[in-house]
């Protein structure tokens, strides 16, 4: 188990994130402890009032006494006011920068972390920890400093004025710091236990909305709504138990302020009978007994969250300490930059050349290998077809292609150089790659095409639609090329977010293209229309083409079956058909199932 001292030694990691910001930080605890310092100086201007002005009834220096009291108080208001907006900047400031920095790493890391971390995990990451930590280290920097110098100088204050009555008080600080520090474990443990309930409801309400069409289809409502109901009266009875622990919390911290004043009123009273002290001091005692818990609670609120901060910052570190798998070295980087500073002039054309040389590969998450010694030539201009089962190794082989992972053993040259020797945005650059399920980026169609240039003109832009077949659909849009597409183009089918993800990469003019299931989600006329463009913008550059429709991979120069990992069939659709082999089976068994569909929906009367 971690000590407190190893909770707090992992703060270390955040320093580089609070350098630039620490001159502003000590102004501010400078500041904070001014502020601190003046408000625990009230007291003491009424007890110079009650024993000067009431007790003896003048009203000699009154004028200054109150140029001093307004004095310390615009000085205070003055620091208050500074203190504040440096903390909000600098907080600011330390989550932007952390946030821009997991985010820069992210754009760094290999497929295999995807792989492995979901999407909320990493979400998480990026947005919720990195705010907590830039929290922690301003307001809660701060409220350490403010209520522990503010209980520091009360307690000088106090030790000045009266030793006995001061050592009275000072006897309840470390039970009210035992009995907080308990009260505040019990709720730190509530509070999560409900914010993690809060995030299971928040993922079956988002399941129950995203799945609407698949509940009913499956007429699973209530069922969904019993697991619905069961979770947040899970959530309401923590809720519960917390607000309980908060309530037991509040008394006592009012009950340990109520023995302080009433500890301060025995004494102090007694000695103010006895003439020993007078109204005006006691005033003091009084104030500073009901006003010091509240500080003390703080204190401990402060250091219990830099003890739960220690997750957050675990968190964070492991992901901007995670070395991406496939990653370019120093001597590249020299010669051709890095993902966010390339060297562009030293970037020599590509053209097209692709081996596989002695290729064995398994994923970094897994152990068995999906390519054995695989070997491969593919001349500059070819246009290569993959097929094979779910599983063989067709996604594997372009992944390679596109450095997206590194083969285990042997290399992968493009133009005869090993993919290693040149940086993975020069490769990256030069690549086309539609996927099988597309994304777009938020914002307009136009914006979205721009990703594959960024310089591309409007004329530029509309002739890659009109390649693809997809101009008739832009200009279908109400806004045309500035209509919206929404989240992930969740505002269009997926056949024309398919169509626009194909134009981007053609408007990239890629020397190689890589087409992952690409015409999967169309029509047949639109998928013809396609494969027409595809014939034709695949002359003069290399294309390797994985498809589950066979039929649209019959004019490709090659087509290559893979099965666990190797090639079992090479060769052009008639030659492979008159082997009458793997591949004339796939093909044969497909056109099958086709007209076996056919059939069947001719025969129950859909369309």
């Amino acid at each position: 188990m971690k000590n407190t001292s190893s909770r707090f030694f992992g703060l270390g990691k955040m320093i580089p994130f609070i350098r630039p910001y620490i001159v502003g930080m000590l102004v501010m605890i400078l500041l904070g402890t001014l502020s601190s310092v003046a408000d625990s100086i009230y007291p003491l201007f009424n007890r110079y009032a009650i024993n000067h002005y009431i007790a003896l009834g003048t009203l000699d220096t009154l004028t200054t006494f109150i140029l001093l009291y307004l004095l310390v108080l615009f000085l205070q208001v003055i620091c208050n006011v500074v203190s504040s907006y440096l903390i909000g900047k600098i907080e600011l400031y330390i989550g932007r920068d952390m946030k821009n920095a997991v985010f820069h790493h992210l754009q760094t890391l290999s497929f295999s972390y995807y792989n492995t971390h979901n999407v909320g995990y990493i979400h998480a990451r990026l947005m919720s920890d990195t705010d907590k930590i830039a929290t922690a280290f301003t307001w809660r920097i701060m409220d350490l400093v403010w209520y522990g110098s503010y209980i520091l100088f009360v307690f000088v204050v106090m030790f000045l004025i009266d030793v006995k009555l001061a050592l009275a008080l000072f006897i309840l600080v470390p039970v009210a710091l035992i009995l907080i520090s308990l009260f505040q474990r019990k709720l730190i443990v509530w509070n999560r236990r409900v914010r993690e309930q809060n995030a299971l409801i928040t993922g079956n309400f988002n399941e129950g909305i995203t799945g609407a069409r698949t509940i009913r289809a499956l007429a699973v409502e209530e069922i969904m709504g019993r697991d619905f109901d069961r979770d947040t009266g899970t959530m309401h009875r923590m809720a519960v138990r917390t607000t309980k622990w908060s309530g037991l919390f509040t008394s006592t911290v009012t009950a340990l302020s109520s023995i302080a004043l009433a500890l301060v009123l025995w004494k102090g009273g007694s000695l103010s009978v006895q003439g020993m002290m007078k109204i005006g001091t006691l005033s003091v005692f009084m104030s500073y007994a009901l006003g010091i818990m509240e500080p003390i609670q703080h204190i401990v609120e402060a250091v219990s969250s830099f003890i739960a901060l220690q997750a957050s910052i675990e968190r964070t570190s492991e992901l901007l300490e995670t070395a991406p798998n496939v990653k370019d070295t120093p001597e590249v980087e020299e010669v051709y930059g890095d993902t966010f500073h390339p060297k562009r002039e030293n970037w020599e054309p590509l053209h097209g050349d692709v081996e596989f040389r002695d290729v064995s590969f398994h994923y970094p998450d897994g152990e068995e290998l999906v390519l054995s010694h695989f070997d491969l030539m593919v001349p500059q201009g070819s246009n290569i077809a993959i097929v094979g089962e779910t599983g063989a190794g067709k996604s594997t082989l372009v992944n390679l292609v596109c450095r997206f992972f590194e083969p285990t053993e042997g290399q992968v040259l493009i133009d005869g150089r090993d993919v290693r020797d040149r940086s993975q945005l020069w490769l990256h650059s030069n690549i086309g790659y539609v996927l099988q399920s597309p994304h777009l980026f938020s914002g307009s169609v136009r914006e979205n095409l721009r990703y594959g240039k960024p310089e591309a003109t409007d004329e530029e832009i509309w002739n890659a639609l009109k390649l693809v077949s997809a101009d008739e659909v832009v200009r279908n849009m109400e806004e045309g090329l500035d209509s919206e597409v929404g989240e992930g183009g969740a505002l269009l089918s997926t056949g024309e977010k398919q169509l626009l993800s194909f134009a981007r990469a053609i408007l990239a003019d890629p020397a190689i293209l890589i087409l992952d299931e690409a015409t999967s989600s169309v029509d047949t006329v639109t998928e013809k229309k396609i494969q027409q463009a595809i014939h034709t913008i695949t002359e003069s550059r290399t294309s390797f083409v994985i498809a589950h429709r066979l039929s649209t991979i019959v004019d490709c120069d090659r087509i290559l079956a893979i099965s666990d990992g190797r090639i079992v069939e090479s060769g052009t659709h008639e030659e492979l058909m008159m082997k009458k082999g793997y591949y004339y089976r796939l093909y044969t068994r497909q056109y099958e199932d086709l007209e076996t569909s056919r059939r069947f929906q001719e025969g129950s009367g859909t369309c």
